[in-house]
C-alpha cells in the first residue's frame, strides 16, 4: 500500500511539473502586440534602446533580452551594456561587442531588430551616454569621456543623453557647460526624457526648444516581469518611432529626423505633428449621424482601438452644444460621450465639431494634444 501511494505521488508531483512547463513554455511562445497605429507615410515602430545583461551590471544573459522584447510586442532593442562599469568582470572577458554577438542569432530568429550600442558611463557632468549603431563598441574603452564620444561621432553613431535627473535634487536635470560643449559640436542629438518610472518634464521643454529627438527608455536590469508585472497590463516605457520601413536603417533616419513619441505608463509624449496623427488613427466614431432635438441627450459611440486609454476633456465649444466635460475613450473598448442640442430655433443638418484636449497626450509639458471629434446631427422640433 506504501509503494502504491508512494508512485501516486510521484506522478502527481511529475504531473504538476509537466503542467507548469507547459505553462511557462505556452507564455514564452506568445506575443501580445502593442496597438498604436501606423500613421501616415511610416510605421510606428516600438522600440527600447536602453538595456542592460550580465556583461555589465544586468542579471540576465544577452539572449533573454530579445526573447521578452519579442514577448511584449516590441520590434527592436538595443543592449546598451556599461563600457566603464563591469562587476562581473572576473567571471566574464572583456569584450564590448559580445553581449550583442550573443543576443543576434536569437534575435534574427524572432524577427527582432538588434541594434549594437554601449553606454559611456561617467560622472556628472557629463553623466551617461547611449551610443547607437556602432561597429565596435571596443573602440569606445578609452579614459577621457570625449574622446569616448568622439569615437562613437566616429562610428556615425546615434547618441543619447540618459537619465539627465540622474542624481540630481528631485531628479530635475541640470544643465552644464559639458552639455552646452556637447550640444554645439553636435555630439549628441537624443535625450531620455523618460527613463525607467522617471519623466523629466525639463528634458522634455530641452527638447522642443534645442530640436533634440525624445527617447523613452527602460534601462532595464532585472528579469523585466521583475519590474512591471506584464499579466496585469504594465508596460516598460519605450519609443514609438516613426520609421519609412521596418528596418535599421530606418530607424535611425527617423531618430535623426527627430519623428519620435514616449509611451509611459498611460501617457504618450511627443510632438503635436505626430501624436495627432496617432489620436486620429485610433479612434473611430460608430456613428457619426445622430438625430436630436432641444433638451435631448444623445451619445456619440466611439471605439479606442489603441493600448491607450485617451483621456479627453473639453474646450470651448459653440453655445448651442452641451457635452461631456471628461470623458475617458477606454483602450480596446467603446465609450460613450453624451452630448446636448440647446437651442430650439435651428433645425436641418448641421456639422458638428467638438473642442477637446487629450490631457495625456503631451505636445509639451503640461500641455495636452487638442482634437476635433466631428460628426453630423439632424436637428429636428417635437
Amino acid at each position: 500500500m506504501k509503494t502504491e501511494y508512494r508512485l501516486y505521488r510521484r506522478l502527481a508531483l511529475v504531473s504538476f511539473f509537466m503542467a507548469i512547463s507547459y505553462f511557462a513554455i505556452s507564455q514564452i511562445s506568445v506575443r501580445d502586440e502593442i496597438a498604436f497605429p501606423d500613421i501616415p507615410g511610416y510605421v510606428t515602430l516600438k522600440c527600447d534602446f536602453h538595456i542592460h545583461t550580465v556583461f555589465s551590471d544586468g542579471d540576465v544573459w544577452p539572449t533573454i533580452r530579445p526573447e521578452e522584447a519579442w514577448r511584449e510586442g516590441l520590434d527592436a532593442i538595443s543592449i546598451t551594456d556599461h563600457i566603464e562599469y563591469q562587476p562581473h568582470k572576473d567571471d566574464l572577458p572583456t569584450n564590448h561587442n559580445r553581449s550583442y554577438e550573443i543576443a543576434l542569432p536569437k534575435s534574427e530568429e524572432l524577427g527582432l531588430l538588434l541594434i549594437r550600442g554601449a553606454e559611456i558611463t561617467r560622472d556628472m557632468p557629463p553623466g551617461h551616454f547611449n551610443a547607437l549603431f556602432l561597429k565596435d563598441v571596443n573602440q569606445l574603452d578609452v579614459e577621457d569621456w570625449r574622446e569616448a564620444i568622439i569615437a562613437a561621432v566616429n562610428q556615425d553613431a546615434f547618441i543619447i543623453w540618459n537619465h539627465p535627473g540622474w542624481r540630481q535634487p528631485d531628479e530635475i536635470p541640470v544643465w552644464h557647460d559639458e552639455h552646452t560643449e556637447i550640444f554645439q559640436k553636435g555630439w549628441v542629438k537624443g535625450m531620455e526624457i523618460v527613463n525607467s518610472s522617471s519623466y523629466y518634464p525639463k528634458a522634455h521643454q530641452w527638447c522642443i526648444d534645442k530640436n533634440i529627438t525624445m527617447i523613452g527608455n527602460s534601462d532595464i536590469h532585472n528579469p523585466v516581469n521583475l519590474d512591471y508585472n506584464i499579466y496585469k497590463g504594465e508596460h516598460r516605457p519605450i519609443t514609438l518611432v516613426f520609421a519609412k520601413t521596418r528596418t535599421k536603417d530606418a530607424i535611425k533616419e527617423a531618430l535623426l529626423s527627430r519623428r519620435t513619441a514616449v509611451y509611459h505608463n498611460n501617457l504618450l509624449i511627443g510632438d503635436e505633428q505626430y501624436l495627432s496623427p496617432v489620436f486620429y488613427g485610433s479612434i473611430k466614431i460608430m456613428n457619426r449621424e445622430i438625430t436630436i432635438k432641444e433638451d435631448q441627450w444623445k451619445n456619440i459611440r466611439i471605439h479606442n482601438y489603441s493600448d491607450i486609454d485617451l483621456e479627453l476633456e473639453a474646450g470651448v465649444n459653440e453655445n448651442n452644444i452641451v457635452m461631456q466635460q471628461k470623458v475617458t475613450l477606454a483602450a480596446h473598448k467603446t465609450s460613450l460621450l453624451r452630448v446636448q442640442w440647446k437651442s430650439e430655433k435651428l433645425t436641418g443638418t448641421k456639422n458638428i465639431e467638438l473642442l477637446y484636449t487629450v490631457t495625456n497626450f503631451l505636445i509639451a509639458p503640461g500641455k495636452g494634444l487638442p482634437v476635433k471629434l466631428k460628426f453630423q446631427a439632424n436637428i429636428i422640433r417635437e
